[in-house]
């Protein structure tokens, strides 16, 4: 079988990559302690929740899915199905924030009783806050630059 890194369409072209993630899942049983950390505590505007099944977040263009995988390991039906999933244990998610933002993010936790799980920089001087969400999910708040490309050299 053909690696699906090589193959292409029946044109014999290729589509072009991904240009940014539009949403990205993380999961909690408790869905009214997620609303409370993300909607509330961090101030995502809330998009849309289902009952006990999930609440989505919306970040500028992207969207943050909290699933309960308890729900979504079984398939919903009706035609806006999509294929069951979950996961369990710890994910991870990170927001942008400027410097001056992280010193108030840490400053909010504190005052909300979360704890800073790590606050360190990055071999590239970047600086990141890890804190927990009430699910353990890991949720880190990281200047933008520590994806930074680095300058390709120019060619002679």
């Amino acid at each position: 079988m053909e690696s699906p890194r090589k193959q292409q369409t029946s044109e014999g072209s290729s589509p072009p990559p991904p240009t940014f993630v539009l949403e990205t899942a993380l999961y909690a049983e408790d869905l009214d302690a997620a609303q409370d950390f993300y909607g509330g505590l961090i101030g995502l505007e809330l998009q849309s929740r289902v009952g006990d099944r999930h609440v989505f977040f919306r970040i500028g263009e992207a969207m943050l899915l909290v699933f309960n995988p308890t729900r979504t390991e079984i398939a919903s039906g009706g035609s806006l199905s999509a294929p069951p999933h979950g996961a369990r244990g710890a994910g991870h998610v990170c927001f942008a924030a400027d410097t001056a933002a992280l010193d108030q993010w840490c400053e909010r936790f504190e005052a909300a009783g979360v704890s800073v799980e790590a606050d360190f920089q990055w071999p590239n001087g970047a600086r990141s806050i890890y804190v927990r969400d009430p699910a353990m999910n890991s949720v880190e708040f990281a200047e933008p630059h520590l994806w930074t490309a680095p300058a390709k050299p120019a060619r002679p």
